[in-house]
């Protein structure tokens, strides 16, 4: 495994952590989480080895769950701020929101480690729903749009599973590690 330098923007940390045992957009804030291995965040609605997304066990509830947590970076909640959005921690139903971290600059198995124990491997970019505009007219449209090569592009966040038992609360430090060989960029999951 490499160490990624470049991926991060400053000394790393964890903003605020937020996990919610029932199916709800948004998340509240809490002092701590607990990640559990192979499992996610202890409490959430998200919680399981196979998948807990709704609509995906309509179609598989057999399928393994590769969104176990959910990480967004701080830096988009203060875009969207200048912009003239309100948007909480939480709010986007994120598990975890870290400042600087690139999150959706890294590729596919990547290992985040929060805190001293807690550590994930990302598996993939979050697809968000139109649920997203419920916080602000034309969110969805600002999360999910065409870049100019046509490729869509995905801003909210990325989703991993948890390697590492812990306990992460806000403050606590990041560390990235990169997947030896060539990266993979990521998809939705």
């Amino acid at each position: 495994m490499v160490i990624l330098d470049e991926l991060l923007w400053a000394p790393a940390s964890v903003v605020s952590v937020s996990r919610d045992h029932e199916h709800r957009f948004s998340k509240p804030t809490r002092d701590e989480i607990r990640l559990v291995t192979g499992l996610g965040v202890e409490g959430d609605a998200h919680f399981g080895r196979t998948v807990q997304h709704l609509s995906r066990v309509k179609r598989d509830p057999s399928t393994p769950n590769l969104r176990q947590v959910h990480l967004i970076h701080a830096e988009l909640l203060d875009e969207l701020s200048a912009e003239g959005y309100e948007v909480a921690p939480g709010g986007l139903g994120e598990n975890v929101l870290t400042r600087g971290v690139d999150l959706l600059g890294l590729p596919r198995g990547s290992r985040v480690q929060l805190g001293d124990t807690a550590e994930l491997e990302i598996t993939g970019l979050r697809n968000p729903c139109a649920q997203i505009d419920q916080l602000g007219a034309g969110l969805m449209k600002r999360l999910v749009s065409r870049g100019d090569d046509g490729e869509i592009v995905r801003l909210a966040g990325i989703m991993a599973v948890v390697l590492h038992d812990g306990v992460v609360s806000p403050g606590d430090p990041i560390a990235v590690t990169l997947p030896e060989g060539e990266h993979e960029a990521l998809q939705t999951v």
